[in-house]
């Protein structure tokens, strides 16, 4: 029905949020519930499935009050969500034990025994073991949490527990599972020799679809509670990342965007496997069908920002940045003196793989300022992405110019910045920071079988961002800096 509307929900890290679309790609409303993050031991990250839930209850009644007929007329569900998860689930559906999620590092050990024991395996599943994936967590639970991992049924990824208890259906998409590392990401199945590995078995895994197929339905329980006709479609959706492509519109082979949220990473989209596992650099199935993207991920993006605004006391990221904005314009050259900053406060992934990598200021001196150090953090960032970038080349994807996404993209300042670092041209673009809902939202329509002129759209373009070559020869000097610190902060934890 052309007055259709879909219901894309996107699970964070920091927030849920929710959307409605209508079939002309406009947002009636849109809304979110903040979440966080227990690290109960150094190096760990989790949450409980049942604040997700939670989060969704709120936000969708908030959607429900903002727009009360357009929520009447939602004809079907599209999810977006964090990756690298593990929900853990017993016979009953009950949480085991709270959700690990993608920046913990407390697996290192077993994703390195992983790695020695079957190298053969990076090729398939488009990835080395790293910590932050799903696979090395239920090695760290079998060796340490022996009961749980012996009442595990079944692994799920974040948003995937969402439909669960929207529909009783234990499922995921190939994009979600693509970041487990079970996945064969050529074939699109569950590779059965390192779920062996972990301890698995195939019948512990979700039936998988795409992203833009249907998955299961409403179920009544649900639809009574939420107020919606039982029996809506609930597509299968996918991981934050492809999903925010598929908001984009960035769909194509040669396709490329950069998020930068909680996390950070270089996206480009390819019609082929295509991944350099030995640079950390991953190959995973896009939300849609016959699509890849070769992917460069930071495990600290815009989060370097948040921490360095608590730490100088500033109210919020906003109001540091129009300090720095005007003590370090971007209209002539950074002094080579000012404070270096490596943003690895999470650890990082591409390309040095090292969960422990710890991030820190150097060059400090007493004539250093809030602004210098704001400054520092924005331009860390921008290095950590061009090693991503380089990583990525390295695979043979193609990335001309990006567009911007993610809460960091609401800043010009760092956009210019970007382009210049990463001598590209960078856009921006309006609404970018649902794009993870939008895209859910488009997927949600494809399985009810519309939209097919969604997916081809992309957003209107905010601004465009082009480098300024003349401050490139000092920028250069200060990355060469920059990656000369690595051995130093490596040191630190050898």
């Amino acid at each position: 029905m052309s007055n259709a509307v879909s219901l894309g929900i996107d699970l964070g890290t920091s927030e849920l949020k929710a959307v409605l679309l209508d079939t002309h790609g406009t947002v009636l409303a849109h809304a979110g519930a903040k979440l966080t993050i227990s690290r109960a031991r150094a190096g760990w990250s989790q949450q409980r499935p049942e604040d997700w839930w939670q989060a969704c209850l709120s936000a969708l009644e908030q959607l429900r009050a903002a727009q009360p007929h357009a929520y009447t007329r939602i004809a079907c569900i599209g999810l977006s969500g964090q990756m690298h998860g593990a929900v853990l689930l017993g016979h009953d559906d009950r949480v085991l034990y709270p959700a690990i999620l993608w920046d913990d590092s407390r697996a290192t050990d077993q994703a390195e025994q992983l790695a020695r024991e079957h190298p053969e395996f990076a090729e398939i599943t488009g990835s080395l073991p790293m910590a932050g994936l799903t696979a090395p967590k239920l090695l760290w639970l079998k060796e340490h949490e022996a009961e749980v991992f012996n009442g595990i049924e079944c692994v799920l990824s974040p948003k995937d527990y969402l439909r669960l208890r929207l529909s009783g259906e234990r499922i995921s998409d190939v994009s979600d599972a693509a970041g487990t590392l079970w996945l064969d990401v050529a074939k699109r199945d569950w590779f059965e020799p390192i779920l062996k590995a972990t301890g698995l078995e195939l019948s512990q895994m979700p039936r998988l679809v795409e992203g833009d197929a249907v998955s299961t339905r409403l179920n009544e329980s649900a639809a009574q509670y939420l107020g919606l006709p039982v029996g809506l479609v609930i597509a299968g959706g996918g991981g934050d990342n492809p999903v925010s492509a598929v908001g984009i519109g960035a769909i194509n082979a040669g396709d490329a965007f950069i998020t930068l949220g909680t996390s950070a990473a270089i996206v480009a989209i390819t019609d082929h496997v295509a991944g350099n596992p030995v640079h950390a650099v991953h190959s995973f199935c896009h939300a849609i069908p016959q699509r890849w993207y070769t992917m460069g991920a930071l495990l600290a993006g815009a989060s370097c920002l948040r921490w360095v605004t608590r730490l100088l006391g500033f109210p919020d990221e906003l109001s540091l940045l129009a300090v720095v904005q005007k003590a370090v314009p971007l209209d002539q050259p950074v002094a080579l003196s000012n404070p270096l900053f490596l943003p690895y406060i999470a650890g990082e992934r591409t390309p040095h793989n090292d969960p422990l990598l710890r991030g820190g200021f150097m060059n400090l001196g007493h004539d250093c300022s809030p602004a210098m150090l704001g400054y520092a953090v924005l331009e860390g960032v921008g290095f950590g992405l061009l090693d991503a970038l380089c990583a990525v080349q390295s695979a043979g994807a193609a990335v001309q110019a990006c567009a911007l996404v993610g809460g960091g993209a609401r800043s010009g300042y760092w956009a210019q910045l970007l382009a210049t670092i990463l001598d590209r041209e960078i856009y921006t673009l309006q609404g970018s920071e649902l794009s993870a809902c939008i895209g859910a939202a488009k997927l949600g329509f494809l399985a009810n079988g519309q939209g097919d002129d969604l997916l081809k759209a992309g957003m209107p373009v905010n601004a465009r961002y082009f480098p300024k070559v003349e401050q490139q020869a000092v920028l250069n000097q200060r990355y060469q800096k920059f990656r000369g610190l690595l051995s130093a902060a490596k040191a630190l934890h050898d």
